[in-house]
C-alpha cells in the first residue's frame, strides 16, 4: 500500500520534465555471486589502530 500525501506517480516523476527524461540506472551486483561471498576489507590491521593509540 502507498501511504505517502503524494501519488506514486508524482513520487516518480517529480518535474514534468521528467517524464520523458527520466534515468533509470541498472541495479547489478558487484562481481555477481562472486563479490557477494568474497568480501574483501580495505581495512588496516587491528595492530596500526593499537599503534595510533599508545
Amino acid at each position: 500500500d502507498w501511504d505517502r500525501p503524494y501519488s506514486r506517480e508524482q513520487a516518480y516523476f517529480p518535474l514534468p520534465s521528467q517524464r520523458d527524461d527520466k534515468f533509470w540506472p541498472p541495479v547489478a551486483r558487484v562481481d555477481n555471486v562472486y563479490g557477494d561471498r568474497n568480501l574483501v576489507c580495505a581495512c588496516p590491521p587491528l595492530e596500526d589502530y593499537m599503534e595510533a593509540a599508545e
